[in-house]
C-alpha cells in the first residue's frame, strides 16, 4: 500500500510538470492564468512548432518532483543539467576533501585542481571560523527622529534587549539572536539582526524571528510603522559595505604556506612574481576600481561552482564571495604564504536546495548532509571552511598563471569545443592527488 502511494505521489508531480511543459508547448501558459495573448501582429507570432523545437532538448523525464514542487520552483517544464567536475583533494585542515564544482566554464575545474595539489604537497591549509550569523534588517519608521533616536536607545538597555531576544528566540530550537545593530537615516529606522541559525542558512529562520520581535518592540512603541521586512540594510544579494565590514553568515579565514619548490614545480612561476602581481592586481587595482571585497582575482568562479553543485542559493554569490587574497614571501624568500579572508560566505547543509537527491550526493562527498547530530551548526561551518579552501586553491593557481603569462594559453586548451579526443581524460590524470606530478 505503502508502494503503490508512493508511485501515486511520484506520478501526480511528474504529471504536473507534464502539463506545465505542454502549456508552454502549445502557447497556453500565459492564457491559463487570464493573459491576452493575441499578437497584434503577424510578426509576434509565436508559432507552437517553434516551442517545441525551443523546449526539446530541455529534459523532463526520470526526475522526483516531488523534491521541487512547492519547495524550489514554480510551473515547472523541466530541469537544466549542468556539468559537474570535482578538484581536490585538498587537504584541509588534516582532513583531505575533494570540491565538487558545477559549472561550464572551461578550464576552471582545471585550474583550481592545479591549486589543491599544490596546497596539498605543501602541508595542506588551515582556516578558521571567525563569526557566524545570518541579518535581516527591518525598516522602520517612526514619527520623528527623536521618537526614533529614542528606540535606539531602548534596545541598548541590556534588560530590553533581552526581552527582545526572548521574543525572537522563541521561534525557533535553533534561532539565537546574538546582536542588533540600529542606523538612523532622519526618523527611519534600520535594525540589523544578527542571528545563529543551526546547519541552515537562515534567512527564513531569520525572518520569522524578526517579525516576532516586532511583535514585542510595538506594543512598546505603539506608533511604530514596519515598512518592510527587509530594509536592505541585511544586506542580501546585493554589494555592500555592511557586509564586507559587519560579516554575514559565516565569516571564514584560511592560510596556507607553497614552498618554493612546489611554486616553481606545480604552478610555473615565482614567489616574487606572485607576491608582486597579487599586490597590483588584486590590491592596487580592485582600489583603482574603487571595489568592496573584491580584493581577488576570481573568488565568484569557485563560489558559484561550489554553490551550485551543493543546492545553495547561487545568487548569494555576490555577497559571498566577498574576499581579500593576501600573498607575502616569508623565511627568506623559501616559502609563500598565501591567505583568503571572506567575511560573508552564506551556506546551509539543510533546507534550500539542499535535499534535491544530486546536490545532496554533493554534500554526502563532503560529508556534509543535513544537521549535525550532535553541534548544530558544525556542518554548515565546515561546508564554509571548504569553499574558502577552494577560493584560496583558486586564487593561488590562477595569479600563478597570470604570473607566469599562461592564462590565455590554459584557456585556449582547455575552455574550447571538444573535438574527437582520446577517452582519457588528461587533465585529471596529470593532476591526481595528492601522490602524482
Amino acid at each position: 500500500m505503502e508502494l503503490e502511494t508512493e508511485h501515486a505521489r511520484l506520478s501526480s508531480a511528474s504529471d504536473k510538470a507534464r502539463a506545465h511543459r505542454a502549456a508552454v508547448t502549445a502557447s497556453t501558459a500565459a492564457s491559463a492564468l487570464g493573459i491576452d495573448v493575441t499578437p497584434k501582429t503577424d510578426s509576434h507570432k509565436v508559432e507552437p512548432l517553434h516551442m517545441e523545437e525551443a523546449l526539446s532538448h530541455l529534459p523532463y523525464e526520470h526526475y522526483d518532483y516531488t523534491k521541487v514542487m512547492g519547495a524550489c520552483c514554480e510551473n515547472v517544464i523541466g530541469y537544466i543539467p549542468i556539468p559537474i567536475g570535482v578538484a581536490g583533494p585538498l587537504l584541509l585542515d588534516d582532513k583531505l576533501v575533494t570540491i565538487p564544482m558545477a559549472t561550464t566554464e572551461g578550464c576552471l575545474v582545471a585550474s583550481t585542481h592545479r591549486g589543491c595539489k599544490a596546497i596539498t604537497k605543501s602541508g595542506g591549509a588551515v582556516s578558521a571560523i571567525v563569526n557566524s550569523g545570518m541579518t535581516r534588517a527591518p525598516l522602520l519608521r517612526l514619527p520623528t527622529v527623536t521618537r526614533s533616536a529614542e528606540l535606539k536607545k531602548w534596545l541598548e538597555v541590556q534588560e530590553n534587549f533581552y526581552m527582545i531576544a526572548s521574543a525572537f528566540n522563541s521561534t525557533s530550537r535553533f534561532a539565537r539572536l546574538a546582536s542588533i545593530k540600529v542606523n538612523l537615516a532622519g526618523r527611519d529606522i534600520f535594525m540589523r539582526f544578527k542571528s545563529t541559525t543551526g546547519d541552515a542558512m537562515g534567512m527564513n529562520m531569520v525572518s520569522k524571528g524578526v517579525e516576532k520581535a516586532l511583535e514585542v518592540l510595538t506594543s512598546y512603541f505603539p506608533e511604530l510603522e514596519i515598512l518592510s521586512l527587509s530594509g536592505n540594510f541585511c544586506t542580501d544579494k546585493k554589494p555592500s559595505a555592511v557586509n564586507w565590514l559587519e560579516g554575514r553568515g559565516k565569516s571564514v579565514v584560511a592560510e596556507a604556506t607553497i614552498s618554493a619548490e612546489i611554486v616553481q614545480s606545480v604552478l610555473k612561476t615565482t614567489i616574487p612574481a606572485l607576491v608582486d602581481v597579487n599586490i597590483h592586481k588584486n590590491l592596487v587595482g580592485s582600489a583603482m576600481a574603487g571595489s568592496i571585497g573584491g580584493f581577488n582575482a576570481h573568488a565568484s568562479n569557485i563560489v558559484t561552482a561550489v554553490y551550485i553543485a551543493t543546492g545553495q542559493d547561487p545568487a548569494q554569490n555576490v555577497e559571498s564571495s566577498n574576499c581579500m587574497t593576501l600573498m607575502e614571501s616569508i623565511n627568506d624568500g623559501k616559502d609563500l604564504y598565501i591567505s583568503v579572508t571572506m567575511p560573508s560566505i552564506e551556506v546551509g547543509t539543510v533546507g534550500g536546495g539542499t535535499h534535491l537527491p544530486a546536490q545532496a550526493a554533493m554534500l554526502d562527498l563532503l560529508q556534509v548532509r543535513g544537521s549535525h547530530p550532535t553541534r548544530p551548526g558544525a556542518n554548515a561551518e565546515q561546508l564554509a571552511r571548504v569553499v574558502a579552501g577552494a577560493v584560496m586553491a583558486g586564487e593561488l593557481s590562477l595569479m600563478s598563471a597570470l604570473a607566469a603569462g599562461h592564462l590565455v594559453r590554459s584557456h585556449m586548451q582547455h575552455n574550447r569545443k571538444p573535438q574527437p579526443a582520446p577517452a582519457v581524460d588528461a587533465v585529471s590524470m596529470t593532476h591526481s592527488l595528492p601522490h602524482s606530478d
